[in-house]
Parts: C-alpha cells; structure tokens; sequence
C-alpha cells in the first residue's frame, strides 16, 4: 500500500444509518493497523455533548471516536456543534464555545462564515495524524440543504475528499436508498463516490447476492460490505433515547424525558444494570411509581420545567417524595428543584424569573459565560466517601444557603470545591456532575442511598472498550478493507496529477 496520509469521507443515505458507528470502528481498526488517526465531523446536531481536556464542548459521537482512535477527544473534531432550544432555533457552538443562538433561517445564511472555522479545523488535524475518518450528518440527497451545505457533499467538495456511502437494510429499501441519493447527487459529487457499505443485515446474505450485483452494474460502485446486525453492542447514542423499559432488576429508576433533555446518555449505566429497571418516560405519559425519580438535563431548563408542569409531573415528584421516594437532579434537573430560575439576560428566550419547584432551598441565576470542565472528587453520602467524576456543561450560577452543610461531592479542579446538596431529610440530592453514574463505586454508593443493595453497576469504560472492539472485528470480517485501500490509493494518484 502506497498510501501516506489519506482523508476519507462516511455519508449516509438517512439518519441513523451507522455513519458514527461505522466511523468509530474504522477509526479502531486503523488504530490497529499502526495508522495515528482521528475522527471529524464539521457540524453535529446534538443534545449530548462531551467536554475536552481544552474545556470545550463537542458532540459525544464524536469523544467516542476519539477514544477508538486512542486519543484525547478536541474541539478541532467537531468544530461546529448545533444544540436545539426551540424547534426552529439552536445554540450555536464553534470551537467548543458557545457563539450565538440563531434560528435556521439565521444559520443558514451564517454557514459560509463559519466554513473557515470549519476547515481550519480539518487542515489541524491533517497536520496532525495520519488519517482523519470523517462523518457526514443526516443525508447528501437532502436537495432543500444543498446550498451552503458544510456537513456532507458541500464539505467534501471543499476539502477534495473520497466518500464512501452507508444504508441501514434494516429500514427496508437499502438499494432504493443507495441508487436514489447516488442520482441525486451532481456529476462531480457522484464522482467521489469511491462505493457503498450495507448496513445491519441479518439473514442469508445469498438471498441478498442479486440485489448486490444489481446495485455495483447499475451504478458502476462497489458494496465495500455487508455489516451484521450486532445484537448486545453498546456505544453511546448521539441523540436517540431508548423509552422502552429495560425491564432487568425489581428496583425502578424513572427519568421523565423533557422536550430539550440534554446528556440522557448519563442513564445508560442504569439502563444496563442487571438490578434496574429503567423506565424514561416520554410526554404525555404519567410518571409510574419508582424507587427513584431522576430529572436529567436539560437545554431549556424554564420550558422544560413549564412542561413538567403541564404533565402533571410535579404532582407525582411531590407524591413519590411523600412516599420516602429518593430524588435525584442533574444539572437542569437540579436548577428546577430550587426556590426560584433567575433568566436577567433572556438566553432561554425572554428575560425575567420562575420558581422552581421549591423542593430545595437553592436559587439558581443564568449567566452568559457557560461552565466546562471535566472533574474528579470524592462523593460524600452518608458514611461513604468513594472517588466520583464527570464533567460539567452549565450556564446556571447556583447560590447554596450557608447553613446547608452536606453538599453532594467534593471536587478537585485545582481547588477543592463542593457541588451539590442533600436535603436535610437526605431524600433529595442535586448536581451539576453529568457522568456522576460511570465510576462503579460512585454509582453503588448512590443506589445505596437510594435503597438498592448491590455491588453491581457496570463498568462503562470497559463496556465502551467492548463495542469499540466489537465494531473493529466486524469491519475486520466484513469490510473489504483491500478494495477501500485500493481505491484510496486511486483517488490519491489521480488528485495527485
């Protein structure tokens, strides 16, 4: 193999057609492989986000690839981050800082000033290693975006790079999703099409041989691979929440799901504990009796809790608390339990205040410069003291009573400082700490408090480990890797001359 240095490309034919999955287990494989490689997207739509070691914030698809790289998580990765706060509008978020909120008529017409950041951050990491793996968003084949267009064919037109492309047969439709954006596409774009991957098969792949050759005649590209169905692989989603019950312990956890819930990929611990069964309720659905209530994050913490409100949900947090039920709040979560939401600058939309649902004694004021740090302490329940971290992504100042003396953890970001509160009738607790599930010992103590008995809480980094892997040694087996290379090699030589 002749290549040095290489670029390549995963669009996809929909949403949720394994682009993230399939670049994060290319990304293992190259790693491997002895290849220093990174992954890119230029622009992420997503509530769960990630913070790097720079203190900025990127989509969590794209923390996960880096970890399959093997390499720290930047905001060069993901240098353009879109967080919804209404329907048609989003929090704007460029290198990992948050810029403006526009709606989509506003970012539309703001995309060609942000292509530079965009492709600066693409040039730093060509600089940097030796492959970047690239991941599109959504479809190419979507004709009403194609102006301007920064995360699919428009940024891979400007970056002169190859594409291979992705379709979910478990959707049904794979060839006509396949033929129909590859038509859709101009000459030039079809043109860097090096061919096609297939997605989440599960069957007899010869019944499925003539719509192959059907598909590689017709078009003039290759089917790169046939991808299994993975039954019990684990990666973070980038956006998708699982509602259904995970229906595998006697203790309930309930986590009500707001409109603009934010980072729901703290539950997923929960989800997989073999003594939990995890209800995340979705809207217009009554909250169900539980041992343990949790209100999550959100981006919009006054519409959300105004949504709570109207659900009805505030009725059932107060009945679930005069049952002794434990309640838990996360970072939105906790701002809604206080006395009073302080908004003096309008950034969830019109200035002025709220009350909260008054369950702790805490006010908590929105203030323009947001709260990003990773973190590490000591969680202090009890008689347990056990090492916890996470990290923190926040815009809210949260003023605690003086009299209040039990704070939820101890953390060390230079300083030693608390965050938190446990009510005084130890029912209540609160935190700005996503992630505060991960570490076994933190989330055994919590579940403790909570009334669960066990020592079982999985060990997310190696579950991580595992679907990373899990990926690589599918693409191992399934991917013409030989014909990907050489067709590289191609691409290389021709743009070469």
């Amino acid at each position: 193999m002749s290549l040095i240095n290489f670029s390549l490309m995963v669009q996809g034919t929909t949403s949720d057609a394994g682009k993230s999955t399939l670049v994060a287990g290319l990304c293992r494989l190259l790693k491997r492989q002895g290849w220093s490689v990174a992954p890119f997207k230029s622009q992420n739509m997503a509530l769960n986000s990630a913070v790097t070691a720079e203190g900025g914030e990127i989509g969590r698809a794209q923390a996960v690839q880096a970890q399959a790289c093997g390499v720290e998580p930047s905001v060069h990765m993901n240098p353009v981050l879109l967080k919804p706060n209404t329907d048609i509008g989003a929090q704007v978020i460029v290198h990992g800082k948050a810029l403006a909120d526009m709606d989509a008529c506003a970012y539309h017409d703001y995309k060609p000033k942000v292509m530079g950041a965009v492709m600066h951050s693409y040039h730093h990491l060509q600089a940097h290693y030796q492959a970047v793996i690239i991941e599109g968003a959504g479809s190419p084949a979507e004709i009403n975006l194609r102006d301007r267009d920064i995360a699919n064919m428009g940024f891979a037109e400007a970056a002169d790079c190859p594409v291979i492309i992705i379709a979910d047969i478990d959707r049904g439709g794979v060839f006509a999703h396949l033929y129909g954006t590859l038509a859709l596409l101009s000459e030039s774009e079809q043109n860097r099409v090096l061919g096609f991957v297939i997605n989440r098969f599960r069957g007899d792949i010869s019944l499925l041989q003539g719509g192959l050759d059907w598909l590689e005649q017709t078009t003039g590209k290759p089917v790169l691979g046939v991808l299994p169905y993975l039954h019990g692989l684990y990666l973070e989603q980038e956006d998708a929440i699982a509602v259904q019950q995970s229906n595998r312990g006697k203790f309930r956890v309930v986590v009500p799901c707001f409109p603009r819930i934010s980072n729901h990929t703290d539950f997923d611990v929960l989800r997989l504990h073999p003594d939990i069964d995890l209800i995340m309720v979705p809207p217009n659905q009554p909250l169900p009796s539980a041992d343990l209530l949790i209100l999550p994050g959100s981006k919009s913490v006054q519409g959300d809790l105004r949504f709570l409100r109207e659900q009805g949900w505030d009725r059932a947090i107060a009945r679930h608390l005069r049952f002794g039920g434990k309640l838990i709040g996360i970072c939105g979560g906790y701002q809604m339990l206080g006395e009073m939401l302080h908004d003096p600058l309008g950034l969830e939309g019109v200035s002025g205040s709220m009350p909260g649902l008054g369950l702790l004694p805490i006010t908590t004021t929105l203030a323009a410069e947001k709260q990003l740090r990773r973190v590490h302490g000591l969680l202090t329940l009890a008689d347990e003291t056990v090492p916890v971290s996470g990290y923190e992504i926040h815009a809210g100042v949260t003023e605690i009573p003086a009299g209040m003396s039990q704070p939820m953890a101890l953390l060390s970001d230079g300083v030693t400082m608390a965050d938190g509160v446990l009510s005084d009738d130890a029912l209540i607790l609160g935190t700005y700490l996503h992630g505060l599930f991960d570490e076994p010992a933190a989330c055994n103590a919590l579940l403790r408090w909570a009334g669960l008995q066990s020592d079982r809480a999985p060990e997310m980094s190696q579950l991580r480990e595992e679907g990373i892997n899990l990926l690589a040694d599918c693409l191992a087996d399934h991917l013409n890797m030989d014909k990907l290379f050489t067709l590289l090699t191609q691409w290389e030589q021709r743009h070469a001359n």
